[in-house]
């Protein structure tokens, strides 16, 4: 069944130790664009997330956003710059001797200068790294497969759609056979009337005359483009119904029914048959329309 390129999906999940917030979206898109947003701490598994992205995913540009928050605070350590802070150490004692201050340098006042104080985050135990990165790979695949289930949704109201106007097509394209025959058998009619006419007044040889009407009006037959067009509706409902991406191959067949389409509407005679054409190509654009949203 076939599925749409929109969708949308969000998941939120707390374990004790992060509090997680996914987003994703899916919009129409020629090929695969995924575009994720990730707190720098988690970019070393990005491959491994877009990985997950793409075993769901086959066409459509897909935007990603997580947030975390870890609930335990990463522990910290402050290495002081002995040689920085001895150094405005002696530069405050002078300006106290000078007058110029009541007192000396303080730690108040050594924390002002990033040179000489640096406060590191202690980066986490490999084991607590391991079970974080389990914990958001868990809600990213979660939030993938609500997307997933969104998109086939989508699809199944859009397979209908596709079905129900191939339908209407192959409906049309019967009417527009039977009108092109009518067509034609009123155009040989006139072709013979018209011919008989002007050989009595010129002696034309009757059986060059009748060839001469054969190919003409077989210029108009249009039996060879309603076949290939009853050939395309039958694929395309057979795509339709198969499992895996077939958005591309059924906006290439809705192109060449549109192709054929144009053919017979320049070959068929006949006021019906015009008509039919104008409605046929219709509903053949309203087909592309939807087309343009399968995966």
């Amino acid at each position: 069944m076939i599925k749409s390129m929109t969708g949308f999906a969000a998941i939120e999940r707390d374990d004790g130790r992060v509090s997680l917030a996914v987003t994703v979206r899916s919009v129409n898109h020629r090929y695969l664009d995924v575009q994720m947003r990730l707190p720098p701490a988690f970019a070393e598994i990005e491959s491994a997330l877009r990985a997950l992205v793409q075993r769901r995913v086959a066409r459509g540009r897909v935007e990603l956003t997580l947030t975390a928050r870890l609930k335990v605070e990463a522990p910290v350590e402050i290495a002081l710059n002995e040689t920085v802070a001895a150094a405005l150490a002696a530069a405050g004692e002078r300006a106290r001797l000078r007058g110029w201050t009541e007192s000396g340098l303080t730690a108040g006042d050594l924390l002002r200068f990033p040179q000489a104080v640096t406060v590191r985050e202690m980066p986490v135990d490999e084991q607590e790294r391991q079970a974080l990165r389990a914990c958001v790979s868990e809600a990213v695949g979660e939030a993938i497969e609500a997307l997933d289930g969104m998109r086939r949704r989508e699809g199944e109201a859009l397979h209908a759609d596709v079905v129900e106007r191939a339908a209407q097509i192959g409906d049309l394209v019967g009417r527009l056979a039977a009108a092109s025959d009518v067509g034609d058998a009123a155009l040989r009619a006139r072709l013979a009337a018209r011919i008989e006419e002007i050989g009595e007044i010129a002696g034309a040889d009757p059986t060059v005359v009748a060839q001469e009407i054969v190919k003409w009006v077989a210029r108009s037959d249009v039996h060879e483009e309603v076949a290939r067009l009853r050939g395309h509706l039958e694929h395309l409902t057979g795509l339709a119904a198969a499992s895996g991406p077939c958005g591309r191959k059924l906006d290439f067949l809705a192109q060449e029914m549109n192709r054929e389409v144009n053919t017979i509407g320049s070959k068929a005679e006949g006021r019906e048959a015009g008509a039919l054409v104008v409605a046929a190509k219709a509903e053949l654009e309203k087909l592309r329309e939807q087309i343009q949203n399968v995966e």
